[in-house]
């Protein structure tokens, strides 16, 4: 009778897939609100003469707060024990704060040469709202994992997280296809207003979910399954294990070669490509498009067949040979460039979908929480450098361009030229040979080598679950 009780929502096909499509639907409402400048950086930068190293500090601002104020850890710590609705719920008044100063940094009118402690004031406050929407959404992120192995564990757990993934990279879809489209409409504070008003979906579908958490709670009287309060020695059993630090870091180097892509891969499709800054994000778009259908796939075959090493192994090559194709000067057709975005859909799909449910196999699931913010802190280390790093370069091996673009900037303002007219200008500038294009080909190296470096610690994990027996090979699903 006991056990009746205790399956009759979890073990309820129906019921737990609604909550699957609830969390899912706020991450992809999440991964549109993070990705909503990724397709502008050319407009962003025509419009108010950002540098490379500008940009950077913009899209790198996902770790600030999470790697500096250990956000991240915090954040794993109050999950394991205020438990999942607590969680679910601050996260997502997080993301909506953050996201109302990112609009207020578009859409204030500051003085030309303002700054903050030597910073553009724009960018700066840009950088604060973005720093400030990351902890609601990596919160969120590290709580939908965990929601997720709470609901289908033994079950259909790869299956679940990757069509969770799924969904979250068609929010990626929206902002990359429909963000510079909203910005030519109408303006680049519209793009971001408009995933700001998302957000505030994605926190009542989190309410929503926590009236469903309450109904599983109290149909568990199993106190081993119960969200235990969080202790100190629970940190420690995650940071001995080796296995943990091998999945940990893959995250790391696999992550910073793609999400960083996003940032600026439409700078490199109009430079390299000679794709037009309006449509910019359309290439890249086809990634996440793509992760939709492969990423739950890659689950299912998880799920009955195993191989979860193998799979993280094979998407970490293809992403070498993704970005060396980028990184080849001689590449410039367009048919090339979606090529390779098509192989990178594989690579972030085949990754993911066997990384995240392989966590569960090397940690206990009381230590799930802490374990999945660890992840993501080391995770967001990369994620905030990369981008730095990537602006930094991308100036160093361009001298000249920046202020040659400045200039052209403020002679087209002092002519009287609309500001949604600019970038075209500029562009034309470009081609004409006038103001030279950007060179990526130095800062695609960074990736490159990222991606080498991931397939080594892919072989790590492999050898120690040889090792240690944590089963990534073996099928989730228990007969």
């Amino acid at each position: 009778m006991t056990e009746a009780i205790k399956s009759s929502l979890r073990d309820n096909a129906g019921a737990r897939w609604f909550v699957l499509i609830l969390v899912s639907v706020t991450m992809l409402i999440a991964y549109t609100f993070m990705e909503v400048l990724s397709p502008l950086q050319t407009l962003i930068q025509s419009t108010y003469g950002w540098s490379g190293t500008d940009w950077g500090i913009v899209t790198g601002a996902q770790g600030y707060l999470n790697v500096f104020a250990f956000m991240l850890i915090f954040a794993g710590i109050i999950l394991d024990k205020m438990g999942i609705k607590f969680t679910s719920i601050g996260a997502g008044i997080v993301m909506i704060l953050g996201a109302i100063i990112k609009y207020y940094a578009f859409a204030g009118d500051f003085e030309i040469g303002s700054t903050i402690i030597g910073i553009d004031k724009r960018v700066f406050i840009s950088a604060a709202g973005f720093a400030l929407f990351c902890v609601g959404a990596e919160g969120a992120g590290i709580t939908v994992s965990r929601i997720i192995v709470k609901w289908f564990k033994g079950k259909e757990m790869a299956l679940a997280m990757g069509t969770e993934m799924a969904l979250a990279r068609f929010g990626s879809f929206i902002a990359l296809f429909g963000s510079p489209r909203i910005a030519k409409a109408f303006d680049i504070p519209t793009a971001v207003l408009v995933g700001a008003i998302a957000l505030s979906i994605a926190l009542i579908l989190f309410i929503v979910y926590s009236v469903m958490d309450v109904k599983l709670d109290k149909e568990i009287d199993d106190e081993a399954e119960a969200e235990e309060p969080f202790k100190i020695s629970d940190i420690k059993v995650i940071i001995t294990s080796k296995g943990f630090w091998y999945i940990a870091i893959l995250c790391l180097l696999f992550y910073s070669a793609v999400f960083p892509f996003y940032k600026f891969s439409s700078g490199l499709m109009v430079n390299k490509f000679g794709i037009d800054p309006s449509t910019a994000g359309d290439i890249p778009s086809i990634l996440p498009f793509g992760t939709i259908l492969l990423t739950p796939l890659f689950g299912y075959l998880y799920d009955r067949l195993g191989k979860g090493a193998s799979m993280m192994i094979l998407g970490a090559v293809l992403l070498v040979i993704v970005h060396t194709i980028f990184y080849i000067p001689a590449l410039t057709a367009t048919w090339v460039a979606i090529f390779a975005v098509v192989l990178l859909g594989i690579a972030f799909s085949l990754v993911p979908s066997a990384m995240w449910p392989s966590v569960p196999k090397i940690i206990p699931e009381k230590q799930l929480g802490s374990a999945y913010a660890l992840i993501f802190y080391v995770q967001n280390i990369g994620l905030m450098l990369v981008p730095i790093l990537l602006g930094v370069v991308l100036d160093k091996t361009n001298p000249g361009v920046n202020e040659k673009t400045e200039a052209a900037i403020s002679m087209l303002r002092e002519q009287g030229v609309a500001v949604g007219e600019i970038t075209d200008k500029i562009q034309a500038l470009r081609v004409s040979g006038e103001i030279p294009m950007f060179d990526y080909s130095s800062t695609w190296l960074i990736f490159v080598a990222l991606t080498i470096l991931a397939v080594v610690f892919g072989f790590l994990l492999k050898a120690e679950d040889k090792k240690k027996g944590y089963g990534l090979e073996l099928p989730n699903i228990q007969k």
